[in-house]
């Protein structure tokens, strides 16, 4: 989704101008009885957000999350570039591509000689149990492959993505007349960052020790691959935070400017900024649709054959606190938790996006206001009803709770198929 175009932005806030100009006409004010908050409004409304130097200095969130996106282009999944002032693009001349593809020959080489091995590994088991681990080793390999595709192939639209952050920025600083920050997200960032290394160490450590035939020289081609699922896992939530925090500081900032002055002006101002934050959050789930459907997919197939092999092995051998046992559960949890992750926090953000606003909506006393001020209040509110808040990965799911119940019932269906296999 398009985020507002400037000229729609700056059409809504000229209208409520004109309205209050001629309101000010109308009581026969003059120049001389605006206030200073008046004058500091209007120097605001002069900025443009399409400006590449503006943007810079208004956005915040870029310059805390910026380690993020120098990990991925050390991983050589998204190669975006801060090509200049307020401004992230994607191109495929540019170093940060031509690294990523000689990081992916390379990465490549190592996979492609490992999954050989694992593969034959695999044509040799005859036991039904044992060919369940196998096939995991195999299939962890595989997100390496959809790289180009999930990574590369959504790189441009990530890049706007990440640059409507810097035209929102300004545009929040133009209505509220404050810098939106990011308490502690930075210092979150490089917590989140370290501990994606090493739990990508940590996993591909137990499994070496716990599951039979899982060499530690064949953890090289897994290292990359781990660390890029922990990563997207902590770019989503990171994301999801940064709405979240967008959407509590706006709401908290309307509250405040409703309790000074409410007017046609004020209610105008902070509905199309509404629209611009959901337009953001909608946009964050088109971007990515690609790489978090994949990841979703590839998640759900993990959770399955790791749940459904831990399940065979315990009915059939009954519950021994074997390696193999262990080495499935911790995959199942590693899989779930990440999954758990990734739904809980988009489902955390879609509640705090409209909830603030509109608490303040609807406390104003609409008999106290103007008839103007009563249309805005309205438009408001039919705008929250219109755009609901939801991550949608361009249709094909929405990103929320409910996305766990597909793997519950996955769960529950294969535990009644072993079941009925054994009473049979």
């Amino acid at each position: 989704m398009m985020m507002i175009p400037d000229h729609l932005f700056d059409e809504g806030i000229n209208n409520s101008m004109f309205e209050n100009e001629m309101k000010y006409v109308q009581n026969k004010k003059t120049v001389y009885d605006r206030t200073q908050r008046d004058y500091e409004q209007e120097q605001r409304d002069l900025l443009n957000s399409q400006d590449g130097d503006t943007c810079e200095i208004h956005d915040q969130f870029y310059r805390d999350h910026k380690l993020l996106l120098v990990l991925f282009r050390a991983l050589a999944v998204m190669p975006i570039t801060r090509s200049r002032p307020g401004t992230i693009t994607f191109s495929w001349k540019s170093s940060a591509t031509m690294y990523a593809i000689c990081f992916y020959i390379a990465a490549t080489a190592v996979v492609l000689v490992v999954g050989y091995e694992r593969l034959m590994i695999l044509r040799s088991i005859q036991r039904f149990d044992d060919y369940i681990y196998a096939i995991l080793f195999v299939v962890f390999l595989v997100p390496h492959f959809w790289i180009p595709f999930v990574g590369w192939g959504v790189a441009n639209q990530v890049a706007v993505y990440k640059t409507n952050w810097g035209k929102f920025q300004v545009r929040y600083y133009r209505v509220t007349g404050e810098n939106l920050q990011f308490p502690n997200l930075k210092t979150s960032i490089v917590i989140i960052s370290v501990g994606c290394l090493l739990l990508a160490v940590c996993f591909l450590l137990s499994l070496c020790a716990l599951l039979d035939g899982f060499l530690l020289r064949h953890t090289m081609a897994y290292y990359h691959i781990i660390i890029m699922i922990n990563m997207n896992c902590a770019l989503w939530y990171i994301n999801c935070k940064a709405i979240k925090i967008a959407s509590q500081s706006l709401a908290e900032s309307f509250r405040r400017d409703v309790e000074r002055e409410c007017s046609a002006k004020l209610i105008s101002r902070y509905r199309f900024l509404w629209l611009n934050l959901s337009e953001l959050l909608q946009s964050l789930g088109n971007a990515y649709a690609r790489t978090y459907s994949t990841y979703c997919l590839f998640m759900f197939f993990n959770i399955t054959i790791a749940v459904y092999g831990a399940l065979s092995e315990i009915v059939d051998h009954g519950f021994g606190f074997s390696f193999k046992e262990m080495g499935l559960i911790v995959d199942a949890a590693y899989c779930s938790t990440l999954l758990f992750i990734f739904a809980d926090c988009s489902h955390k953000s879609t509640l705090k996006v409209a909830a603030g606003v509109q608490d303040t909506l609807l406390s104003i006393d609409v008999l106290a206001v103007d008839r103007p001020t009563q249309k805005e209040i309205d438009h408001f509110i039919q705008a929250i009803e219109m755009n609901p808040a939801v991550v949608s990965l361009k249709g094909y799911a929405h990103v929320n709770r409910e996305l766990l119940t597909s793997v519950r019932f996955s769960f529950y269906f294969l535990y009644a198929d072993k079941q009925d296999a054994i009473l049979n």
